[in-house]
């Protein structure tokens, strides 16, 4: 039977890998001297619909080369991956920024690269799930649109938030961690913030994708782990009750047993759940 399976994944393999064009490291902004690049995969569909995706790695590491939504491509999105200031180079806001600076010059080259960019769609993970919350929440919050980048007459919007296993609540997190979410949380986000939440409110605050979500805000589908021991899941509970309170379309995917992360997150099922979900909110 694995030897059927295998055959059969080298045949769908290369058809799956033509539907695919990929362009590394496109400079989307420069800012003191640091060049912020994306990686843009495009599948041979035209106009398609964009996601975003945003790395995690405790906003101190990570990278744009690992972007774990490759099977969108043949399904007829473009995935744009991009990079962002970590936080040993910038602090936040830098990273969110970042990130909006992206949007508006995927906005600004749709036509050149070829995909729809009318309405865009975000997902993260863990770090980056954090951020995407807090983009897609703070949908024209002018202290956090940030001055990054030369498409200044473009919209950083976004239509729909994909959040996997990421923090909403920076004044709640540390409460709720265990001992091991403490050892990589705390020093992470005195990285973040430049000190712990407590002794940073106003900034912590403004970081805390529960305390923007309003009416205007764009559907949420968020995935966490029920055991995940570095980001706690009542952060994604907050911020679905945040939604449900405001009456806003959102799910919630409980993955039971789940940890921080894994190939149980990006299964068949979950991708599929992921497809179809920005397929009904990107038309």
């Amino acid at each position: 039977m694995k030897n059927i399976i295998f055959g059969a994944l080298l045949l769908i393999l290369p058809s799956l890998l033509a539907q695919t064009k990929v362009l590394k490291n496109l400079k989307f902004a420069e800012i003191d001297s640091h060049e912020l690049k994306l990686d843009l995969y495009l599948p041979k569909t035209q106009n398609p619909p964009l996601v975003v995706w945003v790395h995690g790695g405790a906003w101190r590491a990570g990278s744009k080369s690992r972007m774990p939504l490759k099977d969108l491509v043949p399904q007829g999105f473009a995935v744009a991956s991009v990079d962002y200031r970590l936080t040993p180079v910038a602090p936040f806001p830098a990273n969110v920024h970042d990130i909006k600076a992206a949007i508006r010059w995927l906005r600004g080259n749709s036509t050149k690269y070829g995909f729809n960019a009318k309405k865009i769609g975000i997902a993260g993970a863990s770090a980056g799930g954090h951020l995407v919350n807090l983009v897609g929440t703070s949908n024209g919050h002018r202290q956090l649109e940030g001055k990054i980048g030369e498409h200044r007459d473009q919209s950083s919007d976004v239509a729909a938030i994909l959040s996997f296993y990421g923090a909403a609540n920076l004044m709640t997190i540390l409460h709720q961690s265990t001992p091991h979410g403490l050892s990589v949380r705390v020093p992470a986000l005195k990285l973040l913030l430049g000190g712990e939440p407590n002794d940073k409110p106003t900034l912590a605050k403004l970081a805390s994708p529960v305390f923007h979500v309003d009416a205007n805000d764009p559907p949420l589908l968020l995935i966490h782990g029920v055991q995940d021991h570095q980001m706690p899941v009542n952060q994604s509970i907050e911020l679905y009750l945040q939604y449900r309170e405001k009456k806003l379309p959102v799910h919630f995917e409980f993955i039971p047993g789940g940890g921080h992360g894994g190939p149980q997150f990006y299964d068949a099922k979950r991708i599929k759940m992921t497809a179809e979900f920005f397929r009904k909110h990107l038309k």
